[in-house]
């Protein structure tokens, strides 16, 4: 892709994507309208989805950084579901949409028609739980939304190789195909279990550079993903594996390093975010044109039944994968909480598809040893339509219908609670450490920064405590709230005149910047504290 057609696509998605957030309208829904009608302005060039560059550039860095934001510890309490999601689910939904598409569509051989399922089977890993945690779903589920989207693109890509492998008459028969699926999963969890310590371990001795850490952590994903698939492995597992990891021990990295992290990886996420989603609504011309021998009736009416059989498929399948386990194990009734009919509604209708399965259709190869894929051009139709289908039909409506069945939401006056208790025990640890520690003559203070220090302990004590106080009548603050926003005021003040000391040449641009920073710093943390 040439450098204007690439800056074009990634400055206009995000400004599309920093609209959506000004809308109700979630953003992978106005990225692919805006998509769409823009494929039909005049100049505007044609964006092939290229599976070389979405699979090992895209989708390596996006994974890592839901893994990153992931908690290993709720993923492994819930590991029952989000296997039976991301395994079971999309295995079902491969064959059951495969055989439909292969009754409905004559001639359509049922190993093409198996790729097709391969292809739309895992819902995306973006949009659902990003609906989810904007609306406060309990925490349950979006653990095991956003657990099934680490892991089903692996499992999709894995049926789809097999069921590939079978149009080209390799590798054809069910032994041969669980083999595959087996060296893929396993793997690719094998590989990033062998990844993930020494790279934590070279993080940690590099933590007197943040720069170096950080230039460590963009190259990670790509590593895993590369190094699984020199062994044709899951390169998508090891890269949620070694991202689980180093999210869980990311509290052993440097605090200059992990802020660095965090900001560059949100800056990376939103901008490839919203370029895949643009690119799926871009499409549509290059799409279109290929249907060849299809009308478009049949098109359309192949597209409907698709698209029925996806939405099904995953209710067939929520509902028994819900409750047949706690009916047949008292060991699961006693382990995991009571849950009702509108939970797996909720994770039923949460199944949007996105750009992997619009990049893995792509990769179908056009010609074989034995001629042309079977109806590959109508493949990619039914891909597309069913992505668009699903983002339109479910994210429009997921919002509306998790509103109307009132599912209890976080309880935040539960969570702040917790909070402060954890917080409290934890300065309680420093209090005695600083105890310890001015004990020995080389620590030595003066009075008031020994003040300082306490004082500093005891405010980050208390401003928890103070979220569950009473609200200021007149602003409809807390008075933790008044105080920071008072606090970012004073920081604001401060700024402006180091910078006029600045202009008036009075300090140097140098000592600005240092002094800059320090507020910067201190902002940040006022920010958090009050905006949780």
């Amino acid at each position: 892709m040439a450098v204007m057609p690439l800056f074009l696509l990634v400055a206009g998605s995000a400004a599309v994507a920093g609209l959506a957030r000004r809308t109700p309208v979630p953003a992978p829904l106005m990225l692919v309208a805006a998509g769409l009608l823009a494929s039909y302005i005049p100049g505007i060039p044609d964006y092939t989805l290229d599976p070389h560059v979405v699979l090992p550039l895209v989708l390596p860095p996006l994974l890592h950084t839901a893994a990153l934001d992931s908690s290993y510890l709720d993923l492994r309490a819930n590991l029952r579901p989000v296997a039976l999601l991301s395994v079971g689910y999309v295995l079902f939904a491969t064959v059951l949409v495969g055989y439909a598409a292969y009754l409905v569509i004559p001639g359509l051989p049922l190993p093409a028609a198996l790729v097709l399922g391969a292809v739309v089977a895992p819902p995306d890993a973006v949009a659902a739980t990003a609906i989810a945690r904007r609306l406060g779903l309990p925490h349950r589920i979006t653990t095991i939304l956003q657990g099934e989207s680490l892991v089903n693109d692996a499992t999709a890509i894995t049926a789809y190789k097999v069921a590939l492998a079978a149009v080209i008459g390799v590798g054809a028969t069910w032994t041969d195909g669980i083999k595959e699926f087996a060296i893929a999963s396993l793997g690719g969890i094998g590989i990033g279990v062998v990844l993930m310590v020494p790279l934590h371990w070279l993080r940690v001795r590099l933590r007197e550079s943040a720069l170096l850490e950080n230039t460590l952590s963009l190259l990670i994903p790509f590593v895993a993903y590369a190094a699984a698939e020199q062994f044709h492995a899951s390169g998508v597992l090891a890269v949620v594996v070694v991202g689980l990891y180093l999210g869980h021990r990311a509290w052993q990295v440097d605090f200059e390093t992990r802020l660095q992290e965090e900001a560059v990886w949100k800056v990376i996420s939103f901008l490839l975010e919203s370029a895949v989603f643009a690119l799926i609504g871009l499409q549509l011309r290059v799409v279109v044109r290929g249907l060849g021998e299809f009308s478009t009736a049949q098109a359309l009416w192949y597209a409907a039944v698709v698209f029925a059989v996806v939405v099904v498929s995953r209710f067939v399948w929520v509902f028994p994968a819900t409750y047949l386990p706690r009916l047949l194990s008292a060991r699961i009734r006693a382990r995991e909480p009571d849950t009702n009919w509108t939970a797996p509604v909720i994770v039923g209708w949460a199944g949007m598809r996105g750009v992997v399965s619009l990049a893995v259709a792509f990769s179908i190869p056009i010609h074989m040893a034995g001629g042309p894929f079977p109806a590959r051009n109508l493949v990619l139709f039914l891909t597309f339509t069913t992505v668009i289908a699903t983002l339109v039909v479910q994210g429009l409506t997921l919002p509306a219908l998790i509103r109307a069945l009132r599912l209890p939401g976080r309880d935040a006056q539960a969570e702040t609670l917790a909070e402060a208790q954890a917080q409290s025990e934890a300065s309680r640890a420093a209090e005695e450490r600083l105890d310890e520690l001015l004990h020995d003559e080389r620590n030595a203070l003066p009075g008031p920064l020994t003040d300082r220090l306490r004082t500093v302990l005891e405010r980050r004590r208390n401003s928890v405590w103070e979220r569950l106080g009473a609200v200021n009548e007149a602003t409809g603050e807390s008075a933790d709230a008044t105080y920071r926003r008072l606090a970012r005021e004073m920081i604001d003040a401060e700024r402006r005149v180091l910078v006029r000391l600045r202009d008036d040449r009075k300090i140097d641009d140098e000592m600005m910047r240092t002094l800059l920073r320090r507020l910067d710093l201190e902002e940040a943390t006022a920010y958090r504290e009050g905006a949780s």
